[in-house]
């Protein structure tokens, strides 16, 4: 299967002239996917855990098959380790305020990567402002990689959390979680690992990593909005206290006391998104049938022609890892002289989609002395020709601005 037969699962890209390049943003849905979703609403749509009727089971059996396909995606010991969210954002906010805010305390530390998204940034903030812990950084060379003597140097004894993201959403890079990750339980601390821009590109084992907690959201994966991720290992979620309370999560509540239902219920409060996580269980369905090695490798042949074809820009800075291979399919750069938001513009008028921004990630920017910076980011359903009207329109975009500077 090559990506040009993978492209026409995707109406919007067939019936609009566009070159999508903003994956690592929201992904675009296969027809698969929509019509999955479609059939569960016209076909099976209840609230599940709720009702003894046949419509009310057959929701249930829908989530719990999802819960079940995710977990065997990741490797997981078992689907109780697979929490359903709205994204990965409310994941990590989870994980800071459950385990975070009973777990640490005065001059107890946190160590984040400095390339986080702010949703794996902010809330170890806050956790780190209320319960004394001490937050610090691991910072990138001019590569945009951790150094291992970084890592040594700042996963010390007395560090109780790390947070680090498999592959950073700004520059690509792939940072080697798995050393992270035994380096991190040698002193004693958890590992908090961001897989929003892996888990749709790579094959991610978390038994492998050995993550503690693992996150990602489904949008970035071919599922709809509004469905997230968060991994566990069970003995640990068995320790945590709900993060939000009310409807399904309980098990008998009395009027001054309540008991709680066993992981993963207890995390889900309130009614779920069944459409969101059959779209999610019919996402997975979809890679599987490509298979992960097949993403990838379609994937890093398109990484390479970018670099290549961005390269020959003299008029274009790139940022990120020269070595490829430790390199995902985002590329971010700038335009000399041209403001991001500017060059995103005249781009758009070119039929061509691109971020540009900070990307939720300020303090990496302000590390690499940037305010902001245009990115793409590919998927399987990109081509070559979509890279080539890219470097097409910033040519135009150069020979329009080159009048005034």
């Amino acid at each position: 299967m090559t990506n040009y037969d993978i492209r026409k699962d995707f109406s919007i890209l067939n019936n609009q002239d566009i070159a999508y390049l903003d994956s690592g943003a929201t992904t675009q849905k296969p027809k698969q996917v929509i019509e999955a979703v479609d059939n569960y609403y016209a076909s099976a749509n209840a609230n599940p855990h709720r009702g003894a009727y046949k419509l009310s089971i057959k929701a249930t059996e829908v989530y719990d098959e999802a819960r079940a396909k995710v977990a065997k995606f990741i490797n997981a010991d078992m689907p109780e380790e697979i929490v359903f969210t709205r994204n990965a954002t409310e994941s990590l906010n989870l994980i800071a305020y459950s385990y975070g805010m009973d777990n640490l305390k005065t001059n107890d530390k946190i160590v984040l990567s400095i390339m986080e998204h702010h949703s794996n940034l902010v809330p170890w903030q806050y956790v780190s402002q209320k319960t004394g812990a001490i937050l610090e950084y691991m910072y990138i060379n001019e590569e945009g990689e951790i150094p291992i003597s970084e890592i040594n140097a700042k996963i010390v004894p007395g560090v109780k959390v790390v947070g680090i993201t498999q592959v950073s959403n700004v520059l690509g890079t792939i940072n080697p979680v798995k050393e992270i990750a035994k380096r991190a339980h040698e002193v004693g601390a958890i590992v908090v690992v961001d897989a929003s821009q892996s888990v749709p590109h790579i094959k991610v084992d978390v038994k492998d990593l050995d993550a503690d907690f693992l996150v990602f959201s489904g949008h970035k994966m071919l599922s709809p909005l509004g469905i997230g991720v968060l991994y566990g290992k069970k003995r640990l979620l068995e320790k945590m206290r709900p993060f939000l309370y009310g409807g399904d999560m309980i098990e008998y509540v009395y009027e001054q006391s309540t008991t709680y239902a066993p992981v993963p219920t207890k995390f889900e409060a309130g009614t779920q998104n069944v459409g969101g996580a059959v779209g999610l269980s019919s996402a997975i369905d979809y890679l599987n049938n490509i298979g992960m090695e097949t993403v990838e490798s379609i994937e890093n042949e398109l990484l390479d022609y970018a670099y290549k074809r961005l390269s020959e820009l003299d008029f274009v800075t790139i940022y990120g890892p020269r070595d490829l291979s430790k390199h995902a399919s985002v590329i971010s750069f700038n335009v000399n002289g041209i403001h991001p938001h500017d060059v995103s513009s005249i781009l758009d008028s070119q039929n061509v989609c691109i971020r540009s921004g900070n990307h939720c990630a300020q303090p990496l920017l302000r590390y690499m002395g940037l305010d902001s910076t245009c990115r793409i980011s590919l998927y399987i359903y990109n081509t070559k020709e979509d890279i080539d009207k890219l470097v097409n329109a910033l040519l135009k975009t150069q020979q329009i601005f080159a009048k005034w500077m």
